[in-house]
């Protein structure tokens, strides 16, 4: 399953729910561009660390991005920037998993609205 950026902000905020979610699910993927979104939220060397720490312990795999990946994402832009305000990470994010053909988890579901065949799976912190 793909891991959005959301689900693993609240889990490194110390949210109960998403702790479970990551660790009673085998098989997580995030994609290059969630992983640097985490880098630019780490605040010192020290939430860094515990960012790999944490997705080494759960064995996350990070996707990098290739060529039929970024075809995808530059197609999602076009065709849904001005009608969806679908944005650069999340169609990089949306066309990585939808590409892999495994649902993405995610508690920004509208973000993702606009990519046919990705199989959403809304998270809520509460």
């Amino acid at each position: 399953m793909f891991i959005d950026t959301s689900v693993l902000i609240w889990a490194f905020r110390g949210n109960e729910k998403a702790m479970q979610l990551l660790n009673e699910t085998d098989g997580l993927f995030i994609s290059s561009v969630v992983y640097i979104e985490l880098i630019q939220g780490a605040r010192n060397k020290q939430e860094l660390r515990a960012i790999d720490t944490t997705l080494n312990m759960l064995q996350v795999k990070i996707i990098d991005i290739n060529e039929a990946i970024s075809l995808l994402a530059t197609n999602l832009v076009k065709t849904y920037f001005h009608s969806h305000s679908i944005e650069l990470a999340d169609a990089l994010i949306g066309a990585t998993a939808s590409l892999y053909k495994t649902a993405l988890i995610t508690s920004n579901v509208k973000h993702f609205v606009p990519i046919q065949k990705l199989h959403v799976i809304p998270f809520s912190p509460d």
